[in-house]
């Protein structure tokens, strides 16, 4: 049997796109929302950038979401 070891990531706050507080939209499922931070998974071993994601909440409240950062732009 062969394993994966997913290689060694760490997590932090990355740099909002837009102002905290701005109305953004999931391009994919067009959910709107406040943009409260962006988290970004790096590599340990050459601290390259694996992923990132925009998180956001309701503009009403409610639970937040997270969505690839890639997939959200300002609502107009």
């Amino acid at each position: 049997m062969t394993t994966y070891e997913k290689p060694a990531t760490m997590l932090s706050q990355g740099e909002l796109p837009y102002p905290r507080g701005t109305l953004v939209m999931d391009t994919i499922s067009e959910r709107s929302g406040l943009l409260v931070g962006v988290i970004e998974e790096r590599y340990k071993s050459n601290g390259k950038l694996h992923k990132s994601q925009a998180f956001m909440v309701p503009e009403v409240g409610g639970i937040e979401w997270d969505v690839p950062l890639d997939r959200i732009k300002p609502v107009e």
